[in-house]
């Protein structure tokens, strides 16, 4: 049974702690928390930092603030431990091509926590833009607006730092990769007019991939919708579900809308009306199936679905992002 540790107890760390204590293929050797008033299960083993960690493990899930995740990648590498490192990898892109090239001549695995790939309809999705259900992809249109509570932003580094561009948008930003390949170009505008703050909070994006198709995405935090990834699918315990579809894909023979999977095809041209039809795809918590995915990836089972060069791209392209929205409103 894989031992592993968990690095950070903050919101998704406790996720990724929970997951574990729920496993049958693996087991929590322990937490890693400089922080004492986190330390509240008594049937956990805390650490203040790996480096005082005594007990053998096999891996640990590094849920650290983003700044930190390179030298905690560091520090777990000395150690000899495969990672599965939240997202963003790390704070820049630099630092993930830095981090390729330190595990290179090791046997050491890492994977990136873009759990969403590991969604049973996200896969199905993928399939069928792979396999031409809709001819070619043409457009996609994509909204990811919540209203965060206030509670989310006081006291801590969220105030000024907390943009839901590279908490939230990266994670459909590796979403449109993973479905419909690499983007080529990427712009945007952004606005922080309801909070007042220097941090982008809401704003519009549009891309290009290399096949030619294009994609949009409309963003905010400060927005009470129903439209949203987390909320659509019921994935995070956090976020109210309400199961509204949030994604659509058009193409030259059909369109889907997601997570609902409906397929509107059956037409030749405007002419005709289009017929929508739904499809049941497995329920499994991603969350899970990436911790299992892990195991089996420490175990030598299989390679990692995302590593730190995939997950890079990802990150280039939302740091790209982040970096233009952030100029327009210094500018402003």
């Amino acid at each position: 049974m894989a031992q592993l540790l968990v690095m950070g107890s903050g919101l998704i760390g406790r996720r990724h702690i929970s997951a574990i204590q729920q496993s049958d293929f693996c087991h929590l050797a322990g937490v890693i928390e400089p922080d004492d008033s986190r330390h509240d299960d008594n049937t956990i083993r805390y650490f203040k930092d790996l480096d005082d960690v005594d007990v053998p493990a096999d891996g640990v899930i590094i849920a650290t603030p983003t700044g930190l995740h390179f030298e905690n990648a560091k520090q777990a590498a000395s150690r000899g431990l495969h990672m599965l490192i939240e997202k963003p990898v790390t704070a820049t892109p630099d630092e993930a091509d830095r981090l390729t090239a330190l595990l290179a001549p090791t046997n050491l695995h890492c994977l990136v926590g873009h759990h969403r790939r590991y969604h049973p309809s996200v896969q199905q999705l993928r399939q069928w833009v792979k396999d031409g259900e809709i001819g070619d992809v043409i457009t996609s249109s994509l909204i990811w607006a919540m209203r965060k509570p206030d509670a989310y932003f006081a006291d801590n580094w969220r105030a000024s730092d907390g943009s839901p561009v590279m908490i939230n948008l990266i994670h459909d930003i590796d979403l449109l990769r993973f479905v419909m390949g690499e983007i080529i170009d990427i712009t945007g505008f952004a606005s922080s007019h309801h909070r007042q703050a220097l941090r982008v909070e809401s704003g519009a994006v549009a891309m290009r991939f290399a096949s030619g198709a294009c994609a949009t995405i409309s963003f905010a935090d400060s927005a009470l919708s129903p439209w949203g990834f987390e909320a659509g699918t019921n994935e995070n315990p956090h976020i109210g579900a309400t199961f509204q579809d949030m994604w659509w894909l058009t193409g030259t023979s059909g369109s889907i809308s997601f997570p609902s999977l409906t397929r509107w095809c059956g037409a030749d041209d405007w002419s005709q009306p289009v017929k929508a039809t739904s499809f049941d795809v497995d329920k499994t918590v991603p969350l899970d199936a990436q911790l299992s995915h892990f195991v089996d990836v420490i175990n030598g089972k299989t390679e990692p679905m995302i590593t730190v060069g995939d997950a890079a791209e990802s990150l280039r392209a939302t740091y790209q992002l982040q970096a233009l929205l952030a100029a327009q409103l210094n500018d402003a």
